[in-house]
């Protein structure tokens, strides 16, 4: 579902184990790590979503996980014009997302990245909390980091964090 300004509705997944680590996964085919993700149904919640995303990316059912919290509002990133499809109507310019921080209360073995035809990710590993915003796809980072800041206190009360990545490398996150 695309709005009024181009954005894609979208949920986002920060995955984490006992030890504060979260998971990463890599797409399949090419060599770029993210965070489970996808799109809101037109007749979709974001939390209905966050669950269909949950299945079909990672084979995990609601009874694996615990929803610790979310972000408060949408978070924003542009695609470059690189990654836009120009022919697509209406047109994507970007993605705005609610971030979910789950904790996973099953075994590790639940995860299962072929549970649907088309997998999304063929390897994936746990990674530090703050690992991810220092490599994801540029365009993402801006996103990552707010995402991780908002939601950091729910798993690490008063921990300082680390400093953000390089401007240089950063997109700006729209609210």
């Amino acid at each position: 579902m695309i709005d009024a300004d181009g954005y894609r509705a979208n949920v986002g997944i920060v995955l984490a184990n006992g030890r504060g680590q979260v998971l990463w996964a890599r797409r399949v085919g090419r060599n770029g790590w993210q965070f489970p993700q996808g799109g809101i149904g037109h007749e979709e919640t974001p939390e209905e979503a966050l669950y269909r995303e949950l299945n079909e990316e990672l084979g995990l059912k609601p009874q694996h996980v615990e929803v610790v919290g979310s972000t408060r509002d949408w978070l924003r990133y542009d695609l470059p014009r690189r990654y836009m499809r120009r022919n697509s109507r209406p047109l994507c310019v970007g993605q705005k997302q609610i971030w979910y921080l789950l904790k996973l209360v099953s075994h590790e073995s639940n995860v299962c990245l072929d549970t649907w035809d088309k997998p999304e990710f063929d390897r994936w590993e746990w990674v530090d909390y703050w690992y991810p915003p220092y490599q994801v796809i540029f365009f993402k980072r801006d996103v990552y980091w707010h995402a991780l800041s908002e939601l950091a206190p729910l798993l690490f009360p008063g921990l300082p964090m680390p400093p953000r990545p390089p401007a240089k490398s950063r997109n700006k996150v729209a609210r």
